[in-house]
């Protein structure tokens, strides 16, 4: 009996699109942006301004984190936020400040969102005890539950039933608060997703389950590791769905605001996929041979923070004095949060366990 020939057996994608030949397999495909100015959404002058500088904020943090782990002044992982901007800011400007918000461990920029300092965030990366987790955390454990910021987690889709158990807690209580759980597009055939999902719908939480669909995972494009669209998963559960276009923040704050409110109202899960773009690659040690240079440049172009600064000085909301006193003074919070962490002291030895046990005095078995 003649062997059947190796070349012939497949088992993924191959290639752009299709299965054509080729080993590049593109990103994503954005949805189209909103067409609404500021005033139709309900946005004002100064949340235009305020927007710039919060995704202003969280490119310069990541450049210098970038910088100063290359400089060696912090180790293990690190994973950038930069190109994803539009997708925290557009969300926190449209939930409550009371609103839960928990996220996998590409989680700076959600923490800046919600109130971590650049300076407890620099700590935090450094591993000093000034740091918002008191140094014990690092870069996926960015957290400041006083904010209803739950954290970064560093287990992919770990998290995900936690934003459940938010959610269940906060219909329990009658607090009329939503949770928002948001994870990479890595992370949509973990097992924990699809029960989560199933559970929510059964008991009608009031959750948001967001995909933030930046292109690759942690190396491997879409059509590669995941059957169909990643936002028909909603369909299995009869939950309602939508894609939004994360390169720009109108169009995030419109859709995740009707979402919120949606979600408030009825008490009822959503299931949202969010196209991205992330510039640099998965963590600091991924050489990013998985996509090419013409690729990355195409997305730049419609960088979300280019794109909102040119909208504030086309419709004359601020002019280029407002950006170059924002940009300097965001440059220098930056620095100074930079000199704040390295003159910061590390954790004592003593304050190893705080926090980690309910008892005071836990036991321990030698």
């Amino acid at each position: 009996m003649a062997k059947k020939k190796t070349d012939d057996i497949v088992f993924a994608p191959r290639g752009i699109g299709e299965e054509s030949d080729g080993v590049v397999q593109k990103g994503v495909d954005l949805p189209p942006a909103t067409k609404k100015k500021h005033k139709a959404l309900g946005l004002s002058e100064d949340d235009l301004k305020a927007m710039y500088e919060q995704m202003y904020l969280q490119r310069r943090f990541e450049e210098r984190s970038m910088q100063q782990y290359q400089k060696g002044k912090f180790g293990g992982f690190l994973h950038l936020y930069i190109g994803q901007e539009a997708i925290s800011t557009g969300t926190v400007f449209a939930f409550d400040d009371k609103d839960d918000i928990i996220t996998g461990y590409r989680d700076h920029g959600w923490g800046l969102c919600r109130g971590i300092t650049p300076k407890e965030g620099m700590a935090e990366l450094f591993g000093k005890a000034t740091g918002c987790s008191k140094g014990k955390g690092g870069s996926m454990h960015f957290a400041k539950a006083e904010n209803h910021f739950w954290g970064g987690y560093g287990i992919v889709g770990g998290h995900i039933p936690i934003g459940a158990g938010l959610a269940f807690a906060n219909k329990y209580n009658g607090t009329g608060k939503i949770s928002a759980t948001f994870f990479g597009d890595g992370a949509v055939d973990q097992g924990a997703l699809h029960e989560t999902m199933n559970m929510a719908q059964l008991w009608k939480l009031p959750v948001i389950f967001v995909v933030e669909n930046n292109g690759y995972s942690m190396g491997t494009a879409a059509k590669r590791h995941t059957v169909a669209e990643i936002v028909d998963r909603a369909k299995g559960y009869e939950m309602k769905s939508a894609v939004i276009n994360g390169m720009d923040v109108f169009s995030v704050y419109e859709k995740m605001k009707e979402i919120a409110d949606d979600v408030r109202e009825n008490s009822k899960p959503y299931f949202v996929e969010i196209r991205t773009y992330r510039y640099r690659g998965h963590s600091m040690s991924d050489p990013q041979k998985y996509r090419t240079k013409e690729e990355l440049e195409e997305y730049q172009k419609i960088d979300p923070i280019l794109k909102l600064k040119d909208y504030i000085l086309s419709n004359k909301v601020a002019d280029e004095a407002f950006f170059t006193e924002v940009e300097d003074r965001i440059e220098q919070e930056v620095l100074d949060a930079v000199e704040f962490a390295d003159e910061s002291p590390f954790p004592e030895v003593e304050d190893m366990y705080d926090d980690m046990f309910v008892e005071d005095n836990p036991y321990f078995h030698v």
